[in-house]
């Protein structure tokens, strides 16, 4: 019995100490993710550095635009409690008028400088002059026009380079797969030049293949995410300078009024 059980024993040392484990382990741990995304060549590798690009442009926007939204509506706050507690309107305006960066102090500098020029025209030394505007009608429309203009340009600046977002979440991922479907295509013309379909030959390829889709959805997936969050930062300031220039369009109809 133990002369049977003698080979045995020898044989499964043999095999735990194989030499083909050696090599197998050690291509394994050759194979990192980082070796193969920059080993590529040709078209993958410059769909990898295309993605990349498109990932930190899109992450220096997400951190610019967060922080820039962030201080337009605290300094909207601030204004619009300026605005209703102050009793002098024309000097709120010369602090309006160097406040950059508040869409809603902005869109009462344009309001304001129209309102003075309505004024301006319908007196001259004193007297009214019934030939520039006939009613006070056309004095508010004027205003209204000047505040929506404002609003609109505010609405336009706080919107600027979030289309980059968008552009990346719709794009980035079909770039990654076009990288995917082409290492892929390599992979199989590798096969059939070698005329072998061995891991050897299939598996470079295909993780370069892999590793493009991945990239693809690392970039799309913050840029997504980061519009959808900015488009409704940007809402709510959007809808505090509607309901300003409602108020603003109200004290300045009841003004013209009592004149």
């Amino acid at each position: 019995m133990l002369s049977l059980l003698a080979p045995a024993v020898s044989v499964g040392q043999n095999l735990g100490s194989s030499p083909a484990a050696a090599p197998l382990a050690a291509a394994s741990s050759e194979m990192d993710i980082w070796t193969i995304a920059f080993g590529s060549v040709g078209v993958v590798f410059f769909v990898l550095i295309l993605l990349i690009l498109f990932s930190i442009s899109s992450w220096a926007i997400i951190i610019w635009k967060f922080f820039e939204l962030r201080q337009a509506k605290i300094r909207c706050d601030e204004f619009l409690t300026v605005f209703w507690q102050s009793k002098r309107l024309d000097r709120l305006y010369e602090e309006a008028v160097g406040h950059e960066g508040n869409p809603v102090a902005q869109v009462f500098a344009a309001g304001y400088r129209e309102a003075e020029h309505v004024l301006k025209a319908r007196t001259k030394n004193g007297v009214e002059d019934s030939t520039v505007l006939t009613s006070e009608l056309t004095g508010v429309e004027s205003v209204e026009r000047a505040l929506r203009r404002a609003a609109n340009q505010e609405v336009t600046s706080l919107e600027r380079l979030i289309t980059f977002l968008a552009t990346t979440a719709s794009a980035t991922p079909f770039i990654g797969l076009f990288g995917t479907v082409w290492g892929i295509m390599n992979s199989f013309r590798g096969i059939g030049s070698q005329g072998s379909a061995g891991l050897a030959v299939v598996a470079p390829g295909i993780s370069e293949a892999l590793i493009a889709t991945a990239l693809g959805l690392v970039a799309a997936i913050p840029a997504v995410i980061a519009y959808n969050h900015f488009q409704n930062r940007i809402k709510v300031i959007s809808d505090e300078i509607e309901n300003f220039t409602a108020d603003f369009l109200n004290l300045v109809g009841r003004h013209f009024m009592s004149m």
